[in-house]
């Protein structure tokens, strides 16, 4: 006898961003000038904070695992999309599909914990200057990092084995442009609310958790910004955070307005919509917001460039 939750469906069929066949080569130009914007953006800062000895400190080190991390967040959805735009038939098999929900969640959570630790990093710079480099050692630095890395990859276990033990036995057409939780959960042809409710049980620890760690810091570095005197210090003080508060707003607002909405409030061409922002224009923006409102940054890239025009 078969089981009532066996998974019938082999492959899935991902509608992509538009149905327009005339929209298709447009839109496949578009995204791959941004990929190869996110790929060459942040592959271009790690290469900077390696090479600049300068900029080998505690928020260049975890600048340098964001960037990783949001090469490696774009390119587990851009090059399937990319395929798709000048495909006919945009298919993904069952098993390609559960390997993409795994990566998308890993690194998307472990951003989201690696912005909370560069908060926690501006707010020990600010809040206590003096001791920063005794605080922030490399070893304690390592294990920040780490534990963001593996937090990604522990927690996205759960979201992912959870989703992929529904049934998708009446219908294997996705209405997005990637596998992703919320679009399987319309799809599914059994009951979801465990589902849903491990998937907001979790958005507390990887969303709600970090977000509030990060308000709590902030909070602390204006009050630690007030203090300082004259206040030109403090502008000079609170400058190097704005880039990072900026980042955050832009990833943490588009996401939480997607998987903490109820899935009854949603629809899919919401959801479409907010992930393109999450996946595609915030990844691209981010090394623009780090080079263009970083002299730091700004000064190790024209030493490069001073080296390789001297070379």
């Amino acid at each position: 006898m078969e089981s009532p939750n066996l998974t019938t469906v082999t492959e899935f069929i991902l509608l992509g961003l538009s149905s327009r066949p005339e929209l298709q080569v447009h839109l496949f130009l578009l995204f791959l000038m941004i990929y190869l914007m996110i790929l060459l953006g942040n592959l271009l800062i790690v290469l900077l904070i390696l090479r600049d000895s300068r900029l080998h400190t505690p928020m260049y080190f975890f600048l340098t695992n964001l960037s990783i991390i949001e090469v490696c967040f774009t390119s587990s959805v851009f090059p399937q999309m990319l395929v798709h735009f000048l495909a006919e038939k945009k298919s993904i098999s069952y098993s390609r599909c559960v390997i993409q929900v795994y990566a998308f969640l890993t690194f998307g959570i472990a951003e989201c914990y690696i912005l909370s630790v560069m908060a926690y990093d501006r707010y020990v710079a600010i809040r206590d200057p003096l001791r920063y480099t005794i605080t922030m050692n490399w070893r304690f630095c390592g294990i920040l990092a780490a534990g963001s890395w593996l937090g990604g990859f522990a927690l996205s276990i759960v979201d992912t084995v959870t989703t992929f033990q529904l049934s998708f036995c009446r219908d294997n057409v996705i209405n997005h442009f990637l596998c992703e939780m919320p679009a399987l959960l319309h799809l599914s042809c059994t009951d979801t609310n465990h589902a849903e409710l491990v998937m907001h049980v979790l958005c507390i620890f990887t969303l709600f958790c970090p977000i509030t760690f990060i308000i709590i810091s902030y909070a602390q570095i204006i009050v630690a910004v007030l203090r300082v005197r004259p206040a030109q210090g403090g502008r000079k003080a609170f400058s190097t955070c704005s880039s990072h508060l900026l980042v955050v707003t832009l990833f943490f607002g588009t996401i939480m307005s997607l998987y903490t909405k109820p899935r009854s409030l949603s629809s899919p061409e919401y959801n479409k919509i907010i992930s393109v922002f999450y996946v595609a224009f915030t990844p691209a923006l981010n090394p623009l917001i780090y080079s263009l409102r970083n002299k730091e940054v700004k000064m190790a890239l024209r030493r490069l460039l001073g080296k390789s025009e001297g070379a």
